[in-house]
């Protein structure tokens, strides 16, 4: 009995899948944060980088890059777990827009205004429902999917 397997290539890079998934969150995490830095300034520069005790627009951009790159290799496992959604440019597209409304519902709706209201002196509402955030996650997730495969035969 013969059996059909499939085979990529990848467009720029064989790399190992965590670094796919980091260097596709990277890509991911930098438009994000530019619309976040239009759209949404107080929190690149006053929310996120609250989290962590500091404040201003370098270290909310670093902390963002670095949620970005790991959110992206947790990408990269759950490609890996389950390659059927993520086995084609479009599947990887798909699951990368379901990643980023999954992170929205979960990290930006509720685990997000939870932190800031512990370590800041804010109250935003639990679950905080912004469609400014949600579009950011979408477009995060959108761009993940969409670079991945570029970087892995996965």
């Amino acid at each position: 009995m013969a059996t059909k397997t499939s085979t990529r290539t990848a467009l720029v890079a064989d790399l190992a899948d965590w670094k796919a998934g980091v260097i596709a969150g990277l890509g991911g995490g930098l438009v994000f944060g530019i619309l976040m830095s239009v759209m949404m300034p107080e929190i690149i520069g006053g929310a996120i980088p609250g989290l962590y005790g500091f404040s201003g627009g370098l270290a909310g951009w670093t902390i963002h890059m670095a949620h970005s790159a790991v959110l992206g290799v947790v990408f990269a496992g759950l490609a890996d777990a389950a390659p059927q959604y993520t086995n084609t440019p479009g599947k990887s597209l798909v699951a990368g827009v379901g990643y980023g409304i999954v992170l929205w519902a979960i990290l930006g709706a509720v685990v997000m205004p939870i932190w800031v209201g512990a370590v800041l002196p804010a109250t935003p509402p639990v679950p905080n429902i912004n469609p400014m955030s949600l579009v950011g996650h979408v477009v995060y997730g959108g761009l993940l999917g969409l670079l991945y495969p570029v970087f892995t035969s996965r």
